[in-house]
């Protein structure tokens, strides 16, 4: 069972909940008045980097496999010509 003390600070944190939520929401819509969406141009550019980032990434990401894949066929088959 809970002590005095800790009901009085559960009650305490009960009641201070709606005023807590409100100063939450007020904090939530000034914040939102500082977003911008960003132009049509600025859409463009950013997907084409990311399009060509994936695009670069991939095509690294495929040499560093094959040459781990070589490799490991490589130490595979000399371990079994013996």
């Amino acid at each position: 069972m809970a002590t005095v003390a800790e009901q009085g600070t559960l009650v305490t944190t009960v009641k201070s909940w709606p005023a807590r939520a409100k100063t939450f929401y007020n904090d939530v819509r000034t914040e939102m008045k500082k977003v911008t969406t960003p132009s049509y141009k600025e859409v463009q550019a950013t997907t084409a980097v990311v399009i060509i980032t994936v695009f670069i990434f991939g095509v690294y990401f495929w040499i560093v496999d094959n040459a781990i894949g070589h490799a490991i066929d490589w130490v595979l088959h000399s371990l079994t010509r013996r």
